[in-house]
């Protein structure tokens, strides 16, 4: 058995603008300490798996940028989608490109932007379901105890009754729900938080693809034929852009009966928006995180970044204010979700420079 891993880094991180863009997204930024978001998931990896099995799928206009930030992953690895097609397709082309190397391979399906401090329960739980995914052809997520009913995650229902307290079998999948639904979810005991980590052997999520989402599955042999009379790329111009745009989870991890969750017992954050960072920086004595040349008076529970800027914050709570050199983001720390509606509407008015 050879291990690889796949990180997802195709994304824009609309709810980190204004400091994520699209030419430089969450990913690619410092937000915690000196490394960026997906060097630190790659070196999370040392000592687990060989740089030449690391694979970063992204997308054309943050290749280059990648592969300044990563000059140990070969350049070969990181493979640009020519659009994005969610994440079955990216599954998928990993999935094939893999198997071409290695027919005896599980592959480690990641995001760029998690945040995991306890790498040694990280690898213990690695190798559980590394070896559940190759000995029974599983396909294998990482399900995360949860603190709080936490609406801004999908969850996991997990068969808690089986005998290997390990591995479980997931009953179904469910989306982002409202708080109360969320407080039973924790009360019940038997949902878990869906972390979107998966793994499974190359040939076992290329069957699945074939027996649920045939159209893509045969847009990949298309590619995969295409690739030694034209190459990848020019393979993925002709193919990539016609196949389905669909997520993993509903093409494949929601209609499969091969789904099964590890309890993540490791520290783990989805670094999904501004409260996220808020809740992971040191705070001083008015419950405020701040990054920069910063006063406050009167005022708690914010988080304020201005590195290049004196700002000031009087009299007010809850704040998420982000200022950078073109743009300047106040917003309630309740509504961080919908940051996202700024990038649409800049969008919508042609304001290609600040998205």
């Amino acid at each position: 058995m050879e291990k690889f891993v796949v990180i997802m880094a195709g994304g824009v991180g609309s709810r980190f603008w204004p400091r994520s863009r699209k030419l430089h997204p969450k990913q690619l930024l410092n937000i915690f300490g000196e490394n960026t978001m997906i060097q630190g998931t790659v070196e999370r990896l040392d000592g687990y798996v060989k740089k030449a099995n690391i694979f970063i799928i992204t997308n054309k206009v943050q290749k280059a940028l990648i592969e300044e930030q990563l000059p140990s992953i070969p350049k070969d690895n990181i493979i640009a989608e020519p659009v994005g097609r969610n994440t079955a397709p990216c599954v998928g082309l990993s999935a094939l490109l893999v198997k071409n190397i290695s027919k005896d391979s599980v592959i480690i399906t990641l995001p760029a932007d998690h945040l995991i401090t306890d790498k040694n329960k990280f690898f213990e739980a690695l190798d559980v379901a590394v070896n559940f995914a190759y000995h029974k052809n599983g396909l294998v997520t990482f399900g995360i105890n949860p603190t709080r009913p936490d609406t801004g995650y999908g969850y996991i229902k997990f068969d808690k009754d089986e005998a290997d307290s390990k591995i479980h079998k997931v009953l179904s999948f469910e989306e982002k729900p409202d708080l109360e639904l969320a407080e039973q979810y924790l009360a019940s005991g038997n949902y878990l938080w869906n972390s979107g980590m998966f793994i499974w052997r190359a040939d076992t999520i290329l069957d699945e693809l074939h027996s649920y989402k045939k159209n893509i599955f045969d847009d990949l042999i298309k590619i995969e034929n295409g690739i030694e009379a034209n190459g990848l790329y020019d393979t993925l111009e002709e193919v990539y852009p016609q196949m389905e745009s669909i997520s993993i989870d509903y093409a494949i991890m929601e209609k499969s009966d091969k789904v099964y969750t590890v309890k993540g017992e490791f520290d783990w954050r989805d670094v999904g928006s501004w409260e996220t960072v808020y809740e992971l920086n040191d705070k001083d004595n008015n419950s405020n995180a701040v990054n920069g040349k910063v006063f406050t008076k009167d005022t708690s529970s914010s988080y304020i970044y201005s590195p290049n800027k004196f700002t000031a914050v009087l009299g007010e709570e809850n704040l998420i204010v982000i200022d950078t050199d073109d743009a300047l983001l106040i917003c309630n720390r309740k509504s961080v979700q919908d940051v996202r509606e700024v990038v649409k509407y800049l969008e919508s008015r042609g304001e290609e420079t600040l998205t």
